[in-house]
């Protein structure tokens, strides 16, 4: 099964309450607002701005701020922030030296294409889509929907 973590939905909540909010807001109010624990909150907050996701702020009137909207922001960005690349197996994208069996692997390089197509449906999904904090789920628009052939050999 493929799934992000847990951590990469928070981010989303955290993301989407910071921009509830808006302007900056701190670790323990974001966590009061969330009901995600404080520490989880601040590592996620890290992780983000290590990306250069949100920015924070030291001082007095410290905290963090979301750097661009939510609407312009893909879940791509969001997932590789906290999760790393996106990839569905250690040998996609030219990898070495991840699998014991790679020099004589049949299906090496092959996932290539499946990576790409995720990559790209994961590129094409705004985090405001995903977090409407309370409002109705908007359907997926039909260009935005990524459709992949069944190999002949799995249509049988």
């Amino acid at each position: 099964m493929l799934r992000v973590s847990k951590f990469t939905d928070y981010a989303v909540v955290v993301l989407s309450r910071l921009e509830a909010e808006g302007g900056v807001q701190t670790a323990p109010g974001l966590a009061s607002g969330t009901g995600i624990a404080e520490p989880t909150v601040a590592k996620v907050l890290k992780m983000l701005a290590q990306s250069g996701l949100v920015e924070g702020l030291r001082g007095a009137r410290g905290g963090y701020r979301l750097l661009r909207p939510l609407s312009s922001l893909p879940l791509s960005d969001v997932i590789v922030a906290i999760d790393g690349p996106i990839a569905l197996t250690a040998c996609v994208d030219g990898g070495f030296g991840l699998c014991e069996a790679e020099n004589t692997c049949p299906v090496r390089g092959r996932w290539d294409p499946v990576n790409a197509a995720i990559r790209g449906a994961l590129s094409a999904i705004m985090v405001s889509e995903i977090a409407a904090p309370g409002g109705p789920r908007v359907p997926m628009p039909a260009s935005r929907v990524v459709e992949t052939p069944v190999p002949a050999l799995l249509a049988e």
